[in-house]
């Protein structure tokens, strides 16, 4: 079982730090409380699909109002799954059609390519309306808090990262299969139920650029179990409204400090407003753990800017994972700074830089 590999996990979701930013989750996994798109499917929507669009998206937003309030109520009184009330038209599926909507001049992400994906046109992720899927496991390398974590990984990316360690999947050198919706559910169904998988892991590449399959995703899935959303974060303002209840945990990657370095090595522009932003808005929607990897030469232009703007920002109240395992792939030998891996010595000047300005709640 996995628990031989990870003894650590056994007892992660029994840290201090980890209660702290990840309660709600934690309670989760542990049967005591609801993901969110299950009582998203609760709440009655009425909804005519020729409705003007800005009608739409204000009718969403007044019910997302509903939505924060039942929420309280259903964690109070500690409602178990079977005593939900799932309504035929609800505000998942207004969420869903939302996004269909989106995908005819695609803006998920904050390139905005404005192409119309349903007509298998394709911006900067070369994607079109079809999600392919590289693989789906349950990983046992990430956060103690999150193994055994079920990981969809899926084609394409919206950023170039010429450092990209998943460079296969995200450049699209792998092909994937075509997968819907509907099909993820069962899978992930089958994994909870069977190796008692702790959450849904959506990840790549990125999942930006597949909101409309993990809608279909959500509507289909009826177990009890926590949606992580495993992103760069460059999500425009209306892929976070809809992501808004779907999610229970952001595994937030924060990768520069400054929009020099992310347009040089990600291809990116207005990367720190942008991806600020995004964070800024996930702690209001639900719990956060950020990811930084720290990279060779980049301490004072992006590790410190960025966890000085955590501190400032967001405090111990979310969990952090500075990370070492940064190593040279795919187009990095090209980059002098970055042409080699972390040094022992950079890492720990990270870690005491961070525990310096009063960040604790660190995931070491």
């Amino acid at each position: 079982m996995w628990y031989l590999y990870r003894p650590d996990a056994l007892v992660a979701l029994e840290d201090e730090g980890v209660k702290k930013a990840l309660g709600r989750y934690v309670d989760i996994v542990s049967e005591k409380k609801l993901a969110k798109f299950l009582i998203l499917k609760t709440i009655e929507v009425d909804f005519n699909e020729e409705e003007d669009e800005e009608e739409l998206w204000k009718y969403h937003d007044h019910m997302i109002k509903k939505f924060r309030d039942e929420l309280e109520r259903i964690d109070k009184q500690n409602v178990t799954i079977k005593e939900l009330d799932f309504k035929e038209k609800n505000l998942l599926k207004l969420k869903r059609f939302l996004a269909y909507k989106m995908l005819k001049s695609c803006e998920f992400c904050e390139r905005r390519c404005k192409v119309d994906r349903l007509k298998k046109q394709k911006g900067f992720c070369n994607l079109d309306a079809i999600s392919r899927l590289s693989s789906e496991f349950i990983h046992l390398g990430e956060e103690g808090c999150l193994v055994p974590s079920h990981t969809f990984f899926f084609i394409g990316c919206n950023f170039y990262c010429v450092f990209c360690q998943n460079w296969t999947i995200s450049r699209q050198f792998e092909k994937g299969i075509a997968i819907d919706g509907k099909t993820i559910a069962e899978i992930a169904t089958r994994r909870k139920l069977q190796e008692e998988s702790r959450n849904i892991n959506l990840v790549g590449g990125e999942p930006t650029p597949n909101l409309h399959t993990i809608m279909d995703m959500l509507i289909a899935l009826n177990v009890n179990i926590p949606i992580v959303w495993n992103s760069n974060m460059y999500m425009s303002i209306k892929t976070m409204k809809l992501l808004d209840g779907c999610v229970d945990v952001y595994l937030a990657d924060f990768k520069y400090g400054n929009d020099k370095c992310a347009e040089r090595l990600s291809n990116v522009k207005n990367y720190f407003e942008i991806v600020s932003r995004n964070h800024l808005i996930a702690k209001k929607q639900a719990e956060l753990l950020i990811r930084h990897l720290v990279m060779p030469n980049h301490l004072d232009c992006c590790t410190k800017p960025i966890l000085n703007w955590i501190k400032k920002n967001l405090g111990n109240d979310v969990r952090v994972n500075i990370m070492e395992q940064y190593r040279p792939e795919f187009k990095a030998y090209k980059y002098k700074d970055i042409n080699r891996r972390l040094t022992k010595s950079e890492y720990l000047e990270a870690i005491r830089y961070a525990k310096s300005i009063g960040l604790t709640n660190l995931d070491l």
